[in-house]
């Protein structure tokens, strides 16, 4: 086993004595390990416990295990001795924007942001969006803990554009302007309320969010690899991951994309799809392109040729048939 990364942490407890711990990414014949070792006891005993953190052939899953690792040790106080072992290219501290996000999720109004959450529901259902489209949970967040009650109070509210100040701003303002609030715009003010301290605990903590949900990623790409490998459809993918069947499929794509094969699977789910039917669907990606289902739908079967006819079954063969069209055009380029 070879030791290819090792690094030293340190952190002081509660009575003050310094308790060391390393962190090291070892390799051998092609199959890598992320062990965590911690020192127990007084330090002349030289008792360890050594934890496993990841243990398999895949770099990125290690990467991220031993990310998510990092996050959350950082979290709990531990000081490395060579530091920047999860900084990417855009820094790791954050500004103001980064300090809001935390405020409001720190000091977010339980009641206004049920509201606001109602107010989205609403909203998605009247456009027929999302609701995350509408405004995500931690837009919510801040928006309950600043409470703005004037549009160009709401505008200063990170990642609330022009269109959703056009679209949604009036509604919205309704719902805060019955809520009171003790601070004030602007909200350059935020940067000394926060303690620093508690500012980095919680930039910890959505790193150790983040990677944990890479791992998880990675994790379910395994899954489905090894089901699709053992000849599974998706009906019994979809079962045994508990996944919704728009986000299996989506995630087949996304795996189509990095070269995975995804034709038995594609053959198994078009396989009682008429072939002049698959044809006119391949021809309406020509016409009209292939980002976006809808035009190609009603290119295919007109305005009211679904009336009566599952709807999802013609999204989901649509973008399978997609899969294939998008896979010979990659060919054909080469």
């Amino acid at each position: 086993m070879q030791v290819v990364f090792m690094n030293t942490l340190d952190r002081v407890d509660e009575e003050r004595n310094v308790r060391g711990a390393q962190v090291s990414i070892c390799e051998h014949e092609g199959s890598w390990m992320v062990l965590w070792t911690e020192s127990i006891g007084e330090a002349d005993q030289g008792g360890e416990d050594v934890f496993t953190w990841y243990e398999g052939t895949s770099w990125e899953e290690m990467l991220a295990s031993f990310r998510h690792g990092i996050a959350t040790k950082l979290g709990e106080g531990y000081t490395p001795v060579i530091d920047g072992m999860l900084e990417d290219k855009k820094g790791q501290q954050g500004g103001i924007v980064t300090m809001m996000q935390c405020y409001g999720e720190l000091h977010a109004d339980e009641a206004l942001y049920e509201e606001l959450r109602e107010w989205r529901r609403k909203m998605a259902a009247q456009h027929r969006k999302s609701a995350y489209m509408i405004a995500t949970n931690r837009m919510l967040w801040m928006i309950s803990a600043f409470k703005p009650h004037e549009e160009k109070e709401l505008a200063q509210i990170p990642g609330w554009g022009e269109a959703k100040q056009k679209a949604y701003a009036e509604e919205l303002l309704s719902v805060t302007a019955k809520f009171e609030r003790e601070t004030a715009f602007p909200l350059d003010w935020v940067t000394q309320a926060l303690d620093p301290k508690v500012f980095m605990q919680w930039l910890y903590k959505q790193k150790e969010l983040k990677y944990k949900g890479q791992i998880a990623r990675h994790q379910e790409k395994r899954q489905i690899l090894q089901a699709l490998a053992e000849g599974r459809t998706l009906a019994e993918l979809q079962a045994e991951l508990e996944m919704s069947r728009r986000h299996l499929i989506e995630r087949l794509e996304q795996l189509e994309t990095e070269g995975y094969d995804m034709a038995p699977i594609m053959q198994s789910e078009l396989s009682e799809m008429a072939e002049e039917e698959q044809q006119s669907v391949l021809q309406a990606f020509e016409a009209v392109g292939d980002k976006y289902l809808k035009p190609v739908l009603q290119h295919v079967y007109g305005e009211d040729g679904m009336t009566g006819k599952p709807l999802d079954q013609a999204y989901d063969r649509i973008r399978f048939l997609r899969m294939a069209y998008r896979r010979s055009k990659k060919h054909e380029a080469v």
